[in-house]
């Protein structure tokens, strides 16, 4: 049989390796283990989201006679105080119960945590597993190579290695689902197109108006953003630049903008969720990402470019504030000609957020900088 194929038809079943990260995806957000392997390496791997006393006692048995260790990122090992260049494994001891557990996952503090090591290959697919989840960016893990240890046909088995590649095989899987002309409040006539991948995601290119696809069309990658969308937040500038993005579509004929599912910088809602609160603590919008271990802008565009090349869009001019975007296009295939720069009120409850995108992430709001200069 095809290294690639899994069953009858190669068409149906793809490659066995990605199915198996699908398959592991489901797991980890459905919080059920998965056994992770590489060459020479087996890890049963738990993720921590959700973890409590009860969990905790039935992984700790199903791993025995082995102890698992935490498996964290390099950035939440930053967080914590050791000086780490991988993502680490820290062993766990009997007082590690599941609030101590979630407690060296989460909270803004360092701790004194001897035997660390550089986490296994095998360990680094499971955290990037958790990471793709959109769980905590953490696991439990057991080394179970080699080991008297007979896996349960119900464990989905993943292969580290196909991780690592999974965001490129679901930019090639989208397909357009389906789409339809939806009328806006403006006036403007527009059409969305809703797209899905292989684990049946939805991203959603919005035609507004009647595009010039001869020409660089003016185009609005924008990450879903629940509470500025949808609530009007004043903690971000989301919901604002949505709509004024909308507007200078309408006013320059047409355009794109592709709603993409990626909530908090690629983290996911309830992550985003716990970023607020350490913002609340006084910690910035980055200096939170970190924290809780993810890097500070966790988005990938290479879907993006997928959608725009299926809608035979490969010249744009890109309405953001954010250098990281042109960047991430263009390194998707997609030519970027120039940027339209959104400018988009500021308030007290966003301005230190705004002020760390400037200072922090090379944003362009030479608007804040003014203010911030008539106010000095």
């Amino acid at each position: 049989m095809n290294k690639k194929q899994t069953g009858g038809s190669s068409a149906l079943f793809g490659d066995r390796g990605q199915i198996g990260v699908c398959r592991g995806l489901g797991e980890f957000r459905g919080r059920r283990p998965v056994l992770v392997t590489a060459p020479g390496e087996a890890l049963l791997a738990l993720p921590v989201e959700g973890l409590d006393s009860e969990r905790l006692t039935e992984f700790a048995a199903l791993c025995a006679p082995i102890a698992p260790d935490l498996i964290v990122t390099q950035r939440r090992a930053l967080a914590l105080g050791l000086n780490a260049k991988t993502p680490i494994a820290v062993p766990l001891f009997p007082y590690h119960n599941a609030a101590a557990i979630l407690a060296l996952v989460t909270e803004a503090i360092g701790a004194r945590m001897p035997g660390t090591s550089p986490a296994s290959r095998s360990a680094a697919g499971a955290v990037q597993l958790a990471k793709m989840s959109h769980s905590l960016p953490a696991v439990l893990a057991a080394d179970v190579a080699g080991r008297a240890f007979r896996c349960d046909e119900t464990i989905v088995r993943v292969d580290a290695d196909e991780v690592t590649r999974f965001a490129d095989e679901s930019a090639r899987s989208l397909i357009i689902a389906s789409e339809a002309s939806v009328p806006l409040s403006s006036g403007a006539l527009s059409r969305f197109i809703v797209f899905r991948d292989a684990m049946g995601d939805s991203q959603v290119a919005v035609i507004v108006g009647k595009p010039d696809l001869t020409r660089p069309v003016p185009v609005r990658l924008h990450s879903a953003c629940l509470t500025g969308d949808v609530f009007g937040s004043r903690r971000c500038d989301c919901g604002d630049q949505l709509r004024l993005a909308l507007a200078k579509l309408e006013h320059l004929g047409g355009g794109i903008i592709l709603y993409l599912p990626q909530e908090g910088r690629g983290l996911g809602l309830a992550n985003k969720m716990r970023t607020y609160q350490l913002q609340d603590e006084g910690l910035d919008t980055f200096d939170a990402n970190t924290t809780l271990g993810f890097d500070d802008d966790e988005r990938d565009y290479g879907v993006a470019g997928a959608m725009l090349r299926m809608l035979s869009c490969t010249r744009v001019v890109l309405l953001t504030n954010n250098p990281a975007k042109l960047d991430g296009l263009t390194a998707a295939g997609i030519e970027v000609t120039s940027r339209m720069q959104l400018e988009v009120a500021i308030n007290p409850d966003n301005h230190r957020y705004m002020i760390a995108k400037a200072a922090r992430s090379g944003h362009k709001l030479e608007h804040l900088i003014v203010s911030l200069a008539n106010q000095s």
